[in-house]
């Protein structure tokens, strides 16, 4: 192991030590917030030092079968323990370097997904339809309520923007590999001479920021507009002035929300999209910092990267991010990304340790 990886397993050993310390104390529970993030500390730390602990003690075993390889009549006994211990701790800390990957602070949010149709017209409008109901699908296999929030409908049944909240533990985490341009060759059934048609719809995946810490925003710098809703409704829709449009001045971020009846709730919904919108801006304006001096394989979120193709006459789906293609469009049209997702973690998780791995590099 690494000499600066077992300092900072020490270290993690250390600190749960004085984290038994202080949630044994008689007024440990007087402050409940400190006590909380104490546990939660605690509960975190613990199953690592668990770990680290079994590796300590696997390579005090090679030392004493080393001492006990001596004596003849034991060398082989010797000499197998040895073996079979040092298999044990290269399982052990290619788990404790996985454990000591930097975690994403986002990843146990909800998240809004936003869909635009791109290049290609209907076409790409209802290829956006079809991405939506695919990440509906895959949302209601996990058990994860989605809603729409905002949604511009195209006139043969796709849409030319959707906006919707997924949520969910762990809801980011999962579909935020997801974020970039995804292309579909096909022929479009309005298509009289049979000719495969390329188009293009562009899907963002946000975090929801956290309305306290996360995001501030400034009264004085949103101008709110309200205007008559459009579109089917009712009466009461088209009466009032219920649809809400909010301008970030500094960035020029516009939201628009009309779905709801109540200006109130459209406003609310509007601010709490355009708080998720910031914090992706922010969120993609760190990555681009980090890929100046190291380019990610995945999840850099570029909204207008071409990361995968849907080819429809070929029954396969190519994601081009990590050279993978699979056969079988049909099941995850219908919401089965499982293997997908799971492909996109590893890779960027081999990306972490290899990062990982030069940074602890002797200079």
């Amino acid at each position: 192991m690494k000499p600066s990886i077992a300092a900072k397993l020490g270290q993690l050993s250390g600190r749960l030590e004085e984290l038994n310390r202080l949630l044994s104390s008689e007024n440990a529970t007087a402050d409940l917030d400190n006590y909380r993030k104490l546990t939660r500390e605690h509960a975190e730390i613990a199953p690592l030092v668990e770990l680290y602990q079994r590796y300590v003690q696997g390579e005090a075993d090679i030392r004493a079968a080393q001492e006990m390889s001596g004596d003849p009549s034991m060398r082989e006994f010797a000499e197998s323990e040895m073996r079979q211990t040092r298999e044990r701790l290269a399982g052990i800390e290619d788990e404790l370097q996985k454990r000591l990957l930097p975690k994403d602070p986002n990843d146990e949010r909800n998240i809004f997904l936003e869909i635009r149709a791109g290049t290609g017209g209907e076409e790409s409008a209802l290829f956006a339809g079809e991405l939506f109901r695919l990440y509906s699908r895959y949302a209601e296999r996990n058990r994860w309520p989605v809603e729409v929030v905002s949604q511009s409908p195209s006139d043969l049944g796709g849409y030319k923007e959707v906006i919707a909240k997924i949520s969910g533990q762990g809801a980011y985490s999962r579909l935020k590999f997801e974020s970039g341009g995804h292309r579909v060759q096909r022929v479009p059934f309005t298509e009289t001479q049979g000719r495969i048609h390329t188009s293009a719809c562009t899907v963002a995946v946000m975090p929801e920021a956290d309305e306290i810490a996360d995001v501030v925003l400034n009264p004085a710098e949103l101008r709110v507009d309200t205007y008559r809703a459009s579109g089917a409704g009712g009466q009461h829709v088209n009466k009032t002035d219920s649809a809400v449009r909010v301008t970030h001045l500094p960035t020029g971020i516009v939201v628009e929300c009309q779905d709801d009846r109540s200006q109130h709730k459209n406003r609310a919904r509007a601010l709490a999209i355009l708080a998720a919108r910031i914090k992706a801006k922010q969120l993609s304006e760190q990555q681009a910092k980090m890929a100046a001096t190291r380019k990610s394989l995945v999840g850099s979120g570029d909204r207008s990267e071409r990361i995968r193709t849907y080819n429809f006459p070929q029954g396969r789906v190519t994601d081009h991010r990590i050279n993978l293609t699979l056969y079988k469009i049909d099941r995850i049209m219908d919401g089965e990304l499982d293997e997908l997702i799971a492909a996109l973690a590893a890779e960027h998780q081999a990306e972490q340790l290899a990062q990982l791995a030069e940074d602890t590099q002797p200079a």
